[in-house]
């Protein structure tokens, strides 16, 4: 046994302090994910819902190629800004363009610095010009009679503004029964392919 010096004091016994909580378990980025019950193969279609509307357009090949490069002119293509748009809130507010005409106007004589002018060399293809991004050509739409003589491969349906909900939901239904392709519905089909 090992003699206690009377010199030194007493240590005393340690205190018990109540056992520290650990932090909370912090979940890690890469943890999986409960997985999702599997979803429900949906019922095959009824006879009567007519053909599937496409998503794209049936665009010959060369067509597609230039759908392509409209894409790329589209990506490069400035912001055609007015003159003093920056300076008059009633003239920048809108985008709209007006080709500057001043005899020293640096923009009409192309300064660097000053925005771009519109000029025909911005143009997209002409033989895809007006085609929305999909390669359908947009029809608007008023009544059931303006979709019968539409070619579903190649036009889709724009359901014109002026038109109300009722008869929206009437013409969408239409639509989709002779397999034509709608722009702006109201009611997303998940049979469309």
């Amino acid at each position: 046994m090992a003699e206690e010096n009377p010199s030194e004091p007493k240590s005393e016994p340690p205190v018990d302090e109540a056992p520290r909580k650990a932090p909370p378990r912090r979940r890690s980025k890469a943890a999986p994910k409960k997985e999702a019950p599997p979803a429900e193969t949906p019922e095959p279609a009824a006879k009567d819902e007519g053909p599937r509307a496409p998503r794209r357009a049936d665009l010959p090949p060369g067509q597609r190629t230039l759908l392509r490069t409209r894409r790329e002119i589209d990506r490069r293509r400035p912001l055609f800004g007015r003159q003093a748009r920056y300076r008059y809130y009633r003239i920048g507010r809108d985008m709209s363009w007006r080709a500057p005409r001043g005899l020293q106007s640096k923009q009409r004589r192309h300064y660097g610095y000053r925005p771009k002018v519109v000029r025909v060399g911005y143009r997209s293809p002409a033989r895809v010009r007006g085609l929305v991004p999909s390669g359908f050509r947009p029809i608007i739409v008023h009544t059931t009679r303006d979709l019968d003589g539409m070619d579903a491969r190649l036009e889709a349906a724009i359901i014109a503004r002026t038109v109300g909900t009722r008869r929206r939901l009437v013409l969408e239904e239409a639509a989709r029964k002779l397999g034509i392709h709608v722009l702006n519905p109201i009611v997303k089909s998940e049979r469309e392919a």
